[in-house]
């Protein structure tokens, strides 16, 4: 039974490397039938037998690049942190760092 294969398979088939994806080819029925079901491959008309897909997008998805992301860095802060309390004796009364 011919199929065609929807999907990219890792690993071989009987020592030989699972066809690409779009790709048609002919394997018993049995095997056809379950990987049909399974949604790995979809059965194939004889006059489609000519091998790998061939389809591409339109070229209007393809030519143009999306402008690069342009972004202000934050503008820089001063940031404030508690500290733990002086001894008795410091003088100083500050509790806060600027950093």
């Amino acid at each position: 039974m011919k199929i065609r294969m929807l999907v990219e398979m890792s690993g071989t088939r009987n020592g030989v490397p699972w066809p690409p994806r779009g790709q048609v080819v002919d394997i018993p029925t049995g095997e056809a039938q379950h990987l049909c079901a399974s949604g790995i491959a979809e059965a194939a008309l004889d006059h489609e037998a000519s091998g790998t897909e061939t389809a591409t997008p339109p070229p209007s998805a393809t030519s143009a690049q999306p402008p690069a992301e342009v972004t202000t860095p934050p503008a820089e802060t001063k940031r404030t942190r508690r500290v733990k309390a002086a001894p008795a004796d410091d003088t100083t009364g500050a509790d806060t760092v600027t950093e």
